[in-house]
């Protein structure tokens, strides 16, 4: 179970943080598949631990040897037994740790590949409602922040609650009322941890959200930099960036006058419970119960708790910062798992059905074959069906906030249908629809469900989305391709770079295939990039593809030269084409105009031009303003 986020004063739907209980639920998950090493650290410290306690006695008997005036030969067996209790407490104590980081790193590992596996799979219009900083500062912060407890925290918290219980039993066998008198600072502490507890939860909950929020006004105005100085809007952001900054800083200094206020009670118990086993020591001496050197063992020994009482108790300081971070990572997880409400009861009683491969210029996934989170109920298909079946689809954004009305389209095999339609006419969301990548309001797809429908054809990706956001991974060209199919060999990159044109420019790249593009490699223009990507959804080979103003980027230079690319990587399948350029639907077998959230014409471009409808209107504009026609 997730509750919503405080919302800060964006207007960001920000994304779920999980509930105490679903948090625990989710951290038991993380751990259960390695049980054995969390039981194996942990007998290990507590071996360690129950070791160590053997130095308290020890240096009490030595001071019983003194105190009675004995030979100092009597002085070499303890002192031989202490330094081997310190050799044997070394070693295990660090086999222990050992095991217990190990444990810790490797459930953080497990935490951080969840998390990054549901967050590339949230519907796109969500991440857009929750705004890039929110998610940001979760995988960032929020992660970092729970890494340091995994490897600092979680083994010293271990080794300091072992401590406390086998010290306290250590008390209890000296004399009991040498336990009670220790636990004269247990309500003091019980007191102080509560106290602390109640107020640092929320605290660093909020203290993430106002984070996100401030990294959210710091993207949103160095992103739109140009248009923050063309409207003279300076001021405002700088304002606006200053306040949110102004929250974060008086989040963070409560919190540090919290854990100044955490300590001082730590310090008032620690006096009142060593007063009272130096008291009773007194009292035990002096009326003959137990030696001076079982006292001073027993003051040894609460002395002793000093340090994991308070690091344990410090150490709330870190949980509760990283049980904060740990919901806020858990609700984005819990997030992608749950399924959408609509498209549950759309599907009640069919069997899972397959999804769509979402690969933007700036991925088709690496795991060859993996489904993208679909939002969208899917059907396999025959080959006597349409490809593609949209049934009164509408969607929003939110309340209010309506982009399509009931739209209703269809795709034979083989067809390449151009969608048309001024700006916010709802074609990128439709194309996402049918994309599989966002979850429609109402209504439902029917599209390829995969490899093995008859309408998947060969590739593995039963549907490929190629929008006009390009990105170039980091790495050699080759490996930049292989994203779409790991297996493919050189022979096979080559045929897909000369099917989208590319193979000229790609062998005279200073290394060929295996030049090192990206980020702080060889630069690659947008219309390279762009056949990039391209030639990654030949790689997939998709039984649909989606093109989303796939070429728009490019300029006008490169814009027959992508369109070009474009026509060769379509040839032989289904595809769905968000028309930037009319050309794109001059070349199409089918145009469907689009105008607000609504299917308003339908037919061959030949046809629509001719019937002085509102795809006549477009075609005049665009041609209009062009010097030259466009030739189909």
């Amino acid at each position: 179970m997730t509750t919503d986020s405080p919302t800060p004063d964006t207007g960001a739907e920000l994304l779920p943080i999980a509930t105490p209980a679903r948090t625990r639920a989710a951290l038991r998950t993380l751990i259960r598949p390695d049980r054995g090493l969390a039981l194996t650290g942990i007998g290990i410290l507590v071996a360690a631990t129950a070791v160590g306690l053997l130095v308290q006695p020890l240096l009490g008997r030595i001071v019983d040897i003194v105190a009675d005036g004995r030979p100092a030969g009597d002085l070499t067996l303890p002192v031989v037994l202490l330094v081997a209790v310190a050799l044997v407490q070394g070693l295990t104590t660090t086999l222990g740790l050992t095991r217990i980081a190990r444990l810790g790193e490797t459930v953080l590992a497990r935490l951080r590949e969840r998390f990054v596996e549901r967050a590339l799979n949230l519907p796109a219009d969500r991440l857009e409602r929750a705004g890039a900083g929110d998610l940001t500062a979760r995988v960032t912060g929020d992660v970092a922040r729970v890494a340091e407890a995994v490897r600092s925290a979680l083994p010293e918290m271990a080794r300091s609650v072992l401590a406390i219980l086998l010290t306290l039993g250590a008390l209890a066998l000296l004399d009991v009322r040498f336990l009670l008198a220790a636990l004269l600072a247990v309500p003091v502490q019980l007191l102080t941890a509560r106290w602390y507890v109640r107020r640092a939860l929320t605290l660093y909950a909020d203290q993430r959200v106002a984070n996100g929020a401030q990294q959210q006004q710091l993207l949103e105005t160095i992103g739109g930099a140009v248009t923050v100085r063309g409207h003279r809007l300076e001021e405002q952001h700088t304002e606006r960036s200053a306040g949110r900054s102004r929250k974060a800083v008086d989040l963070t200094m409560r919190s540090v006058n919290l854990v100044l206020g955490f300590y001082g009670r730590l310090h008032i118990a620690e006096y009142i419970g060593l007063a009272a086993v130096l008291i009773a020591g007194f009292w035990l001496v002096r009326d003959g119960a137990v030696s001076i050197g079982t006292a001073t063992a027993a003051a040894l020994y609460f002395h002793s708790l000093f340090g994991p009482v308070n690091a344990a108790l410090v150490l709330l300081d870190d949980a509760q910062s990283a049980a904060a971070g740990l919901a806020r990572l858990v609700g984005v997880t819990d997030l992608a798992e749950q399924p959408e409400p609509e498209a549950g009861k759309a599907e009640a009683g069919k069997a899972e059905a397959g999804k769509a491969e979402a690969a933007k210029p700036t991925a088709v996934k690496p795991e060859a074959g993996k489904a993208a989170p679909a939002s969208v109920p899917r059907q396999r298909i025959a080959s006597s069906e349409a490809a593609v079946a949209v049934n009164e689809v509408s969607h929003a954004y939110g309340p209010g906030r309506p982009v399509l009305h009931e739209v209703s389209l269809s795709l034979e095999p083989g067809e390449h249908v151009a969608l048309v339609g001024t700006s916010g006419a709802g074609k990128s969301t439709l194309a996402r629809i049918v994309a599989g990548v966002q979850q429609p309001t109402s209504g439902t797809v029917t599209a390829p469900a995969g490899p093995g429908s008859a309408s998947a054809g060969a590739g593995e990706h039963p549907v490929v989305l190629v929008t006009q956001e390009v990105h170039v991974f980091t790495g050699t060209l080759a490996e930049d391709l292989r994203l779409a199919r790991p297996d493919a060999s050189d022979a096979d990159l080559r045929t897909a770079l000369a099917t989208v044109h590319a193979l000229d420019w790609a062998e005279a790249l200073p290394d060929g295939l295996a030049t090192v593009v990206g980020e702080g490699g060889h630069r690659l223009d947008p219309a390279r990039a762009q056949q990039l990507a391209l030639a990654r959804l030949v790689l997939a080979d998709p039984a649909l593809a989606v093109l989303d103003e796939a070429t728009a980027e490019a300029g006008s230079a490169g814009a027959r030269v992508l369109e070009r690319s474009a026509e060769a990587a379509l040839a032989g399948r289904t595809a769905l084409v968000v028309a930037h350029r009319l050309t794109q639907a001059v070349a199409a077998d089918r145009v469907v105009v689009l105008e607000a959230g609504r299917v308003v014409e339908s037919g061959p471009h030949d046809e629509l031009r001719d019937a002085d409808g509102p795809y006549a209107a477009l075609w005049r504009a665009w041609s209009g303003s062009r010097t030259t026609a466009p030739h189909p």
